[in-house]
């Protein structure tokens, strides 16, 4: 598969990205080293590799999560225009 310039303008607005038509050529041949390095991987070999899930055969030790608001709300609340029982205050947007 290769990528033209027709498909970089796409992408460019799919992601609603402007590339400037000074790089666009560029980005094209960029893009198709990209992709030619992709279908390169898709030739290797992998039939008795065994997935890798992990990279540590060790199991990390789990602990119980501990739910803290992590000692910052008065410091947040100060920054704030008004504030009431901890809690930002806010003007009615909905009627």
């Amino acid at each position: 598969m290769t990528i033209d310039i027709n498909t970089v303008h796409k992408i460019s607005r799919l992601a609603r990205i402007k590339i400037p038509e000074t790089e666009v050529e560029s980005l094209k041949g960029d893009l198709n080293r990209i992709l030619g390095w992709i279908e390169q991987l898709s030739e290797v070999n992998t039939d008795n590799v065994q997935p890798l899930y992990n990279i540590s055969l060790e199991n990390m030790p789990r602990r119980e999560d501990q739910i803290n608001d992590g000692n910052y709300s008065n410091a947040i609340l100060a920054n704030a225009p008004e504030a009431e029982f901890g809690m930002f205050v806010v003007p009615k947007v909905v009627e």
